[in-house]
């Protein structure tokens, strides 16, 4: 709390603030920076090996082998909230799980488990689909703007 806000406060208010201050949980912040970096590291290596299998054993390019291995890594983080693994893995990487691709599976799954109570159709597809939709609307918009974008650049001067 800054200074002018502490100002405006009662003596009551200014010592029970106090207090919370020196009460309050003190966050490691460098050892959860450690850990999300290592966490993302390891999930990163993962998708890294997925996709040399893909160029290894299926013939794949370098261009064509990216659109299979986030395919995988979604499915396999899918499994493992299904079985409970990934909230363990999300409870120690934190951000580390959460930015890569990985963790789009899991808040997906994460909504339609919890959900699935309510039926398939509203319960697990319509709070699926609530986080998932939004982001399939803006990729699905942003991939026609981009084509509409070259389409025109090739029409006028030719790329």
């Amino acid at each position: 709390m800054s200074n002018n806000q502490k100002k405006k406060l009662t003596p009551v208010q200014q010592e029970y603030q106090a207090l919370e201050d020196k009460l309050e949980t003190k966050r490691p912040i460098f050892t959860n920076c450690i850990k999300a970096f290592i966490t993302g590291g390891i999930i990163c290596l993962i998708g890294q090996a997925i996709q040399m299998f893909y160029i290894y054993y299926f013939d794949f390019t370098d261009q064509t082998a990216g659109n299979p291995t986030v395919g995988t890594l979604i499915f396999i983080s899918m499994l493992l909230t299904g079985f409970g693994v990934y909230d363990r893995i999300a409870q120690f990487g934190g951000a580390g799980s959460a930015v890569p691709v990985t963790g789009f599976g899991n808040a997906v799954i994460s909504a339609a488990i919890e959900h699935r109570t309510e039926g398939f159709v509203l319960g697990v597809g319509g709070n699926m689909f609530k986080l998932a939709g939004s982001v399939i609307l803006f990729g699905v918009f942003s991939a026609f703007v981009i084509a509409m974008i070259k389409t025109i650049l090739i029409q006028w001067g030719g790329l």
